[in-house]
C-alpha cells in the first residue's frame, strides 16, 4: 500500500508498504545488476549506507548464476544476504542496450547473449518466471525501451507493443504468485509507461496502463538520447494521468540536479548507475560540488572528501590517501569511493524527505541544485 503524506506543488511525500519492509518515499534505489554492488559493497555494507532498496537485473541474473539457481538458493533475499525490498527490472532495457543482438517479435525478443554468443528468447511470460524464480518484492513488466528520437510510426507500434505486452505480464505474474511453491507469493509488479518523446503517445499510453490497477507505475525510455529539457517535459505530461495513490518510477535517472527536478515534478522512485560508475573512476559527489581525486591538488590534500559527510569514507580516510589508493590501483579505491558516493545519494534523499516533511522542499531545491553540479 503507498500513502501520500504530504505534497509540496507536485513534489509528493510517501510511505510504500511491501512484503519486504517500508520504503520512505521520495527513495534512491541502489544499483546491484548482478546481485552485488560494483565496487566491492556487500549487502550488509548497504545497512550503513543508509540503502532503502537494492535493484537488480532479471536478464543478467538470468545468464549468471542462472535464476534456477538462484530460486534454489533460496531467493535473492536469502542469495544477496539481504532483507529490505528488492526491486527487479524486467530485461526491457536490454532490449534497447542490446540492439545489434535482438530481435523483437510480437511473442517476445531473440538475444543472442553478450557473454557467449547462445540463443536466448525472452518475452513477458519469461521476464515474470525468471523475476518469479528471483522472488524479489517488485517485479517490472516487460517492456521495448526505444532510443529517442525514433520515428513517431515506429514508437506509436512499440508503445502499443508494451501495452500488450503488459496484459500478458500481469495474467502470468497473477498464475505464479498463486502457485504453491513459489517463493514470494506477494511479489509485486510495475508497469512502464514508453513512447519516446511524443508527448500524446506517451499520454496515451499511461492512460491505458492506469486502469490495469498495478502496485506501481514506471516512467521508462528516459535517459536515452533525450536532452534533459526534453525529458523534465516529458515528466509533466504524464504525471498528471498517473494514478495518484500508487508510487512513480523514473528509471535510469540520474544526476542530483535530475532527481531534484524530477521530484519538484511528482516522481517518487530513482534509479541509476551513476553514483557507483562514477566512483569507480574517481569522481564523487559532496555537498559542494563534484570533485575529481585524480587532480593533482588532492595528492597533499589531508581533508576527507567531503567535510560534511559522515560515511565510512569520510570519518576515516583522507582525499590524499583515496587519490593514492586510485594512482596504485588498489581495489580499496573503489570500494571506498563508491560507498561515499551511495551514502552521498542515500542521504541526498534523505535530505529531501526531511524537506518535504516541514514543507521547505523547493528553498533546498533551489539552495541545492546549481551547487551540487558545480566541478571543483
Amino acid at each position: 500500500m503507498f500513502t501520500l503524506m504530504k505534497q509540496e506543488g507536485r513534489a509528493r511525500r510517501g510511505r510504500f508498504e511491501t512484503p519486504h519492509g517500508v520504503i520512505e518515499t521520495p527513495v534512491f534505489m541502489n544499483v546491484g545488476t548482478l546481485a552485488a554492488i560494483k565496487g566491492a559493497i556487500s549487502a550488509p555494507d548497504l545497512v550503513e549506507l543508509k540503502c532503502q532498496v537494492q535493484l537488480s537485473n532479471t536478464y543478467h541474473l538470468h545468464l549468471r548464476p542462472g535464476d534456477k539457481t538462484v530460486r534454489q538458493l533460496g531467493g535473492l533475499h536469502r542469495f544477496m544476504h539481504w532483507d529490505g525490498p528488492i526491486l527487479t527490472d524486467s530485461g526491457g532495457f536490454q532490449v534497447f542496450s542490446l540492439s545489434k543482438l535482438r530481435k523483437i517479435r510480437e511473442e517476445g525478443v531473440y538475444f543472442s547473449s553478450h557473454i557467449d554468443g547462445r540463443k536466448i528468447f525472452m518475452g513477458p511470460e519469461e521476464s515474470m518466471q525468471i523475476q518469479s524464480n528471483l522472488a524479489s518484492t517488485i517485479a517490472m513488466a516487460f517492456d521495448e525501451c526505444v532510443e529517442n528520437p525514433s520515428p513517431r510510426s515506429y514508437v506509436q507500434q512499440s508503445s502499443a507493443l508494451t501495452i500488450r505486452w503488459l496484459e500478458r505480464c500481469i495474467k502470468e505474474m497473477s498464475r505464479l504468485n498463486s502457485q504453491e511453491d513459489t517463493i514470494n507469493k506477494k511479489q509485486m509488479l510495475f508497469g512502464i509507461n514508453q513512447g519516446g518523446v511524443y508527448g500524446d503517445i506517451r499520454i496515451e499510453n499511461m492512460q491505458a496502463i492506469a486502469q490495469m490497477g498495478l502496485d506501481g507505475y514506471a516512467i521508462g525510455g528516459l535517459a536515452v538520447g533525450e536532452t534533459a529539457e526534453e525529458m523534465y517535459d516529458i515528466i509533466e505530461q504524464v504525471e498528471p494521468h498517473m494514478p495518484k495513490d500508487k508510487p512513480r518510477y523514473l528509471m535510469g535517472v540520474g544526476t542530483p540536479a535530475n532527481i531534484l527536478e524530477a521530484v519538484a515534478r511528482g516522481v517518487d522512485f530513482f534509479d541509476c548507475v551513476m553514483p557507483s560508475r562514477n566512483a569507480r573512476h574517481a569522481t564523487l559527489y559532496t555537498s559542494q560540488g563534484i570533485l575529481n581525486l585524480m587532480n593533482a591538488k588532492y595528492e597533499t590534500d589531508d581533508s576527507p572528501i567531503d567535510p560534511a559527510c559522515s560515511c565510512p569514507t569520510c570519518r576515516s580516510f583522507s582525499r590524499a590517501y583515496v587519490r593514492h589508493l586510485f594512482k596504485a590501483k588498489e581495489m580499496l579505491a573503489m570500494r571506498l569511493s563508491v560507498m561515499h558516493n551511495l551514502y552521498f545519494y542515500n542521504t541526498l534523499m534523505e535530505e529531501i524527505r526531511h524537506a518535504l516533511d516541514s514543507g521547505t522542499f523547493m528553498t533546498y531545491k533551489s539552495a541545492k541544485t546549481d551547487r551540487l553540479m558545480r566541478r571543483l
